[in-house]
């Protein structure tokens, strides 16, 4: 599922006040923090995840793997920040 870039912009948009909602550390993507991720986004359609303790690659494996697991849409990921969309399945 890739989202055209008109969709892509006006979620960077809906994005850029939202404050990072789940935090991922050190533990990296641990089965409590996909279950956390999960249960967030089912509230919320989307959201900002802080990926901490990782480098620029380590970071970007994590996003591709958590938006994998997820089935999950990577809007934008600007340093520690990833915000990531996936429409509720109603």
């Amino acid at each position: 599922m890739s989202l055209p870039e008109k969709t892509r912009r006006e979620l960077r948009a809906r994005g850029h006040t939202l404050k990072p909602v789940v935090s991922i550390g050190n533990a990296g993507l641990s089965a409590a923090v996909l279950r956390e991720l999960e249960l967030s986004l089912e509230h919320h359609e989307l959201m900002k995840v802080r990926i901490g303790g990782a480098e620029r690659e380590q970071r970007r494996q994590m996003i591709a793997e958590l938006c994998e697991q997820l089935d999950a849409e990577l809007v934008q990921a600007v340093g520690h920040i990833a915000l990531i969309y996936r429409e509720h399945h109603e």
